[in-house]
């Protein structure tokens, strides 16, 4: 039974130890994120915005707290579960796009299916696919040194949709983009959240962005700000 809220983070802390000191990024983090709401999560730097995106993606471990997807606490999964969740219900888009440089845009987007055992003739179905979704089908056979830089957010778009993920978890989607070719990014993203009904979760610094967010929480010292 699938419950209203697709991600639930609960009194969610997250502390780091520096030498003798010990950094609180999180302190008591409450967040709840709609089935298909898009959602921006904004605060100054050091707020704990980069670590809540670590646990809303299941990239990293509370120090306390839970976790929910889909009602079931997995706070203690192993390391394999938690690949397994990520592999198939969350879509990563990065500022820096973090593609693999030696490899196609065709070759980039397949790549999150090789590890989901997809077959060959369909890894590159669907890659091309979600290419000439994005409108990248000229530039399938490019590398990303050879893709402008919204050309090659394009590409991690693309590659972030190629496990049709519930969840797309967008860090900093812009951030290495002119204003023109971020406003195309924002749009591509709005046009997944509406006509796809997908669950988006961005984090910005940029406050413009959070007019395309169904909802903003501002997050202060750790934890959202009341």
């Amino acid at each position: 039974m699938k419950t209203d809220y697709v991600i639930e983070l609960e009194n969610v802390w997250k502390t780091y130890t520096m030498g003798e000191n010990k950094v609180h990024a999180l302190q008591g983090l409450n967040l709840k994120v709609k089935r298909g709401e898009f959602l921006a999560v904004v605060g100054p730097s050091g707020s704990g915005k980069s670590t809540a995106m670590n646990m809303i993606g299941v990239l990293d471990r509370p120090t306390k707290g839970t976790i929910k997807l889909d009602g079931k606490d997995i706070t203690q999964y192993s390391e394999s579960e938690l690949a397994q969740i990520r592999g198939k219900k969350i879509g990563f888009i990065f500022q820096k796009f973090n593609l693999i440089n030696t490899m196609s845009a065709k070759e980039n987007v397949m790549l999150p299916l090789v590890f989901q055992d997809v077959p060959p003739a369909v890894r590159e179905k669907k890659a091309k696919e979600l290419l000439t979704l994005v409108d990248l089908q000229e530039r399938m056979d490019h590398k990303p040194s050879e893709l402008s830089g919204g050309q090659q957010q394009r590409v991690a778009i693309a590659r972030a949709l190629a496990v049709d993920p519930e969840v797309i978890l967008a860090d900093e989607p812009t951030g290495n983009l002119d204003s023109k070719t971020g406003g195309t990014v924002m749009d591509f993203l709005k046009k997944l959240h509406e006509e796809q009904s997908k669950t988006i979760i961005m984090v910005t610094h940029d406050n413009e962005l959070t007019s395309f967010a169904q909802r903003v929480e501002t997050l202060q010292d750790g934890k959202v700000k009341q």
